[in-house]
């Protein structure tokens, strides 16, 4: 089971770069065919979050759906963190309060 808490894990840190390849991909779309076809960042961002997706979907044959389903919260974090260091948002002390309780939140439900 350890095994699998790090392999979702690790889907939900490429989900979170997916979803930052689609913020990037947000910047030039309009509602044209060729602008979505022919945006680079909302390909990776798809490519990115359809192997984690992939990933979380082949774990959940090897443990429980309501222990490995919180562990994609964690995702938020990632998200968080990815865009303050790659996009420039802030982080406020709210974002970071709730941060913890969501890890805090993971933790006793993977306990229990």
């Amino acid at each position: 089971m350890n095994k699998i808490f790090f392999i979702v894990l690790l889907c939900a840190f490429l989900g979170a770069i997916g979803q930052l390849f689609f913020k990037k991909a947000s910047d030039s779309l309009d509602y044209s065919i060729l602008s979505i076809i022919g945006n680079k960042w909302l390909i990776l961002g798809l490519i990115f979050y359809g192997i984690a997706t992939m990933g979380y979907v082949f774990s959940l044959k090897y443990g429980d759906l309501s222990v490995l389903y919180p562990i994609i919260a964690t995702s938020y974090v990632f998200v968080m963190i990815l865009s303050w260091k790659y996009l420039g948002e802030s982080i406020t002390y709210y974002k970071w309060l709730g941060t913890v309780g969501l890890i805090a939140c993971v933790g006793l439900i993977n306990y229990g």
